[in-house]
């Protein structure tokens, strides 16, 4: 459902008017601009605390007809610009509780904090509250240091694409599909019949290629210990517990959020500075530990839409971990 979506409602006055009156009424408001709330602490200086929460998708969120709010990507986008602005935001942590998402959503975000980094020339931290995989650790790759919490679960560092076969499905309902293409790959992946040998490998080397950037995101990683081999060996899709991230030189260090903001005041030199986050009109977040509002998208393996029924999943890459 598009944002901003005007619902044109018919209503008939034939006793006052004797004929049809129209009146269009935009039920789907844009949504109002980011506000800037302080979670706690009365200094001068500014903390920005940013949500990377739930799955990482440039997809509009809805959670109903009347409910549309920007993807995670723009909000991230949009409070760095915010943040940009403002003189007194000293410092800036990324609250990670997401296990992944689409490939292209996680490295829009990584390359806005990336850039967000030399502009504002202020520090980054990345403090993985329950989930930080796949996605969620490379995106916090982008940031000076990477903190988990003591019961945290990280990496399932990994690429991965979902296809469907339903050609079996469709013929046990006696139903057919027929395709006409101008060459023999511009199918490719179709769910309506099995992919070939040569269309599996041009598919492993996209996963590869998609791999071996988050190989070399990790591996330009501020602080980074490890060499591309080192990290190959650990990035075999697996998750690690806060204690195995951090022998394993994939986090910093194991500390809880409030002890990060400690030490982010003290870094950027302003230890009586406030904690700060950007909501919308109509949201709240009275603690540093409730999820500010910035949009928190949904992939479902099967989609039904206004449209239609979506009755196959799109393709997409993913750095995702899938429970």
């Amino acid at each position: 459902m598009q944002r901003g979506m005007s619902l044109l409602l018919s209503f008939v006055f034939a006793a006052l008017a004797g004929g049809c009156a129209f009146v269009t009424v935009d039920v789907m408001p844009s949504p109002s601009p980011l506000q800037e709330r302080v979670v706690e602490g009365e200094g001068k200086g500014k903390i920005l605390l940013i949500d990377i929460a739930g799955i990482i998708s440039e997809k509009d969120r809805s959670d109903g007809l009347l409910d549309s709010k920007p993807s995670l990507v723009a909000y991230v986008k949009e409070s760095l610009q915010k943040a940009e602005k403002d003189k007194e935001v000293a410092g800036v942590i990324l609250r990670i509780n997401s296990p992944g998402g689409t490939v292209t959503a996680s490295d829009i975000i990584y390359h806005e904090i990336r850039k967000f980094r030399e502009k504002k020339k202020v520090p980054i931290a990345a403090c993985i509250i329950g989930l930080g995989a796949s996605g969620g650790y490379y995106v916090a790759s982008a940031a000076d240091e990477i903190a988990v919490h003591p019961t945290a679960v990280t990496g399932s560092i990994g690429v991965m694409v979902m296809n469907f076969n339903v050609e079996g499905l469709l013929a046990k309902v006696g139903v057919a599909e027929y395709t006409v293409k101008s060459a023999d790959k511009k199918d490719f992946m179709s769910p309506f019949r099995p992919a070939t040998p040569e269309e599996l490998k041009i598919m492993q080397s996209i996963i590869d290629s998609m791999y071996g950037r988050f190989i070399e995101v990790i591996g330009n990683r501020p602080g980074n210990a490890l060499d591309p081999q080192q990290i190959r060996t650990l990035a075999d899709g697996r998750i690690y517990t806060a204690q195995q991230a951090l022998a394993a030189k994939l986090v910093d260090r194991i500390a809880y959020l409030d002890e990060v903001i400690q030490d982010m005041k003290q870094k950027a030199g302003v230890p009586e500075a406030k904690v700060i986050s950007y909501h919308r009109r109509g949201t709240v977040r009275e603690t540093i530990y409730s999820q500010a509002s910035g949009g928190v998208p949904q992939i479902n393996l099967i989609n039904i839409n206004g449209d239609g029924f979506e009755l196959l999943p799109r393709t997409e890459f993913l750095y995702l971990w899938k429970q």
